[in-house]
């Protein structure tokens, strides 16, 4: 290895260079740029650093490269740098805070719900490790806790409020989350939309052990582990993708009873009037469709098509013209992927969608089913019987079976729809494009339960469970206000990319004769983008320290 000043515009640069072979050509590799050469000189570091560096160059210069399994004198800084100014900037640090009030903890709960919603964000692992994790971090002011701090802290954000702080207006207590959320709401209200349009979804959560005195119930587990208790989770976003608030419920509450409780809740925690609710299927009954037309409450919601006698023999049948939906932001010019047609039967808006693709994917994944349909009935019907994809299908007599061509023609008349019903007066193509929107949602559930990985929960008590999964809430807060900055600066990176990249952002302190110097690695990646969005000054390339 060796230094070399390297011209770049109107500057020279300092590097540490090291020859190596590459099919038996010497080709010269950067191990890292320490900064440009007039500044070093200004401040009188060359001669210092350069001496420095030999003696400490197999050591620091090769943690610095990643070629070296050294790393007691490395630490990852990138990941702290960023999250904490978004932390600020939220007013998240300022909620807690002001929440822990005077409240005599022996250790900085703030702290600790910082270290435990930045380890979710970047590691998919439990939080038993979060404490160890922490050692190869520079997280100012989380040196001191252990991991019995973090979850005294998550039981903190799910502690119950005082009977005097409970609405009764839902299927779960109020805890000390809600109040993080609705003074984040209060703080942010600008940066929300009007929320004249709110999406809302549940998934389940399964627990290892029984869970907690109330939120761990067996009930209908969408993770296809009924053997487990579980919980109910229920994520409400605007129509901008921002997070406002989730809820907990028992894992044996059914999703069409949580629509109206929180239709309620939002209400009066927010503050907010009217507003359009968007929900899939699972959330429709009949009680509830009668109770949101009788409080005048705008809703777009999906139905349960194959459920609904009127939808099989009147919707899905109604002739009439299909209308091309196109997104802002599409060119008309092309054929539209999405087509809908209103149908109004009994009084009700029905919104008809049909997706052309996904339709001649149906029909062929139909026709490969009843080819092998054909080939199982030479066995003998006693083969079919066990076989629901195939059942469906078929005209079954006491000793034998045929493929009923009604029954095929039946299941044709779903392929590539679903059907929408809606009591606002937006036009056909603008409810089915809201409805879209609902992904969003989904793919909040999919960060929390894979990217995440909340699940599964091995706490013991509510309030420790519903601090838990509130981390992981708050994690996805902290993503989605760094998503918001990098499109404000045209930047759209995978998640992926950014979590590597800023894990590689690493500091190595070495020292020279009682002189000590801080060196930063390269910034490798998207990670310069990412610190420029967030407003955050790179460390310098190389810093003498007091």
């Amino acid at each position: 290895m060796f230094a070399r000043v390297k011209k770049s515009g109107k500057y020279q640069y300092l590097q540490i260079v090291e020859n190596r072979k590459e099919k038996g050509k010497v080709k010269q590799r950067v191990i890292s740029t320490l900064g440009r050469l007039d500044q070093l000189q200004d401040k009188g570091r060359v001669e210092t650093l350069i001496r420095s560096l030999s003696r400490f160059s197999e050591k620091a210069l090769l943690i610095l490269s990643g070629q070296s399994e050294v790393s007691a004198d490395a630490v990852t800084i990138g990941p702290a740098l960023v999250f904490q100014r978004l932390w600020k900037e939220s007013g998240i640090e300022a909620c807690i805070t002001a929440l822990v009030g005077g409240r005599k903890f022996e250790f900085d709960v703030e702290r600790a719900i910082f270290l435990t919603v930045l380890h979710r964000l970047l590691v998919s692992g439990s939080d038993r490790f979060c404490d160890k994790w922490r050692r190869d971090h520079r997280i100012p002011g989380t040196e001191a806790l252990d991991l019995h701090h973090l979850y005294r802290a998550m039981g903190f954000l799910g502690e119950p409020l005082a009977d005097h702080e409970q609405d009764g207006k839902t299927l779960a207590a109020r805890r000390i989350k809600d109040k993080i959320e609705e003074m984040l709401f209060a703080k942010n209200r600008s940066l929300f939309s009007k929320l004249d349009l709110v999406f809302f979804d549940t998934t389940s959560i399964y627990f290892e052990g029984r869970g907690g005195k109330d939120l761990g119930r067996r009930g209908f587990s969408k993770d296809h582990r009924p053997d487990l208790h579980q919980m109910v989770v229920g994520a409400v976003l605007d129509d901008n993708g921002r997070p406002i608030c989730c809820e907990m419920w028992p894992g044996n509450t059914t999703d069409v009873t949580t629509l109206l409780p929180q239709v309620e809740r939002l209400r009066h925690r927010f503050g907010i009037g009217e507003f359009c609710i968007v929900a899939d299927r699972g959330m429709i009954s009949a009680a509830t469709l009668e109770r949101l037309d009788g409080d005048q409450m705008p809703y777009i919601l999906g139905t349960r098509m194959r459920r609904v006698k009127a939808i099989n023999t009147d919707i899905l049948t109604r002739g009439g013209r299909y209308m091309e939906v196109y997104p802002e932001s599409a060119d008309r010019r092309k054929p539209a992927p999405l087509k809908v047609k209103e149908v109004v039967y009994e009084g009700r808006r029905y919104i008809v969608c049909l997706n052309e693709r996904q339709a001649r994917k149906d029909a062929c994944d139909r026709e490969a089913i009843l080819a092998s349909l054909k080939e199982q009935l030479k066995k003998g019907p006693a083969a079919l019987v066990g076989n629901k994809g195939y059942r469906k299908y078929l005209k079954l007599a006491k000793d034998s079976a045929h493929i009923d061509p009604a029954k095929v023609k039946v299941a044709a008349r779903y392929d590539g729809k679903w059907v929408l019903t809606t009591n606002t007066d937006l036009p056909a193509d603008q409810v089915a494009l809201k409805y879209k929107e609902l992904w969003r949602v989904e793919r909040v559930f999919r960060d929390v339960k894979s990217l995440l990985e909340t699940r599964p929960v091995y706490h013991q008590n509510d309030a420790n469970i519903a601090g838990h999964v509130f981390c992981s809430f708050l994690a996805l807060v902290l993503r989605k206000e760094l998503d918001q900055r990098l499109a404000d600066n045209d930047h759209h990176f995978e998640w992926a990319d950014i979590r590597q990249d800023l894990k590689a952002l690493k500091q190595v302190k070495i020292e020279e004769n009682g002189i000590r110097f801080a060196i930063r690695s390269e910034c490798k990646g998207v990670c310069g983008k990412v610190f420029q969005a967030v407003r955050v000054a790179l460390p310098p390339t190389i810093k003498q320290l007091s």
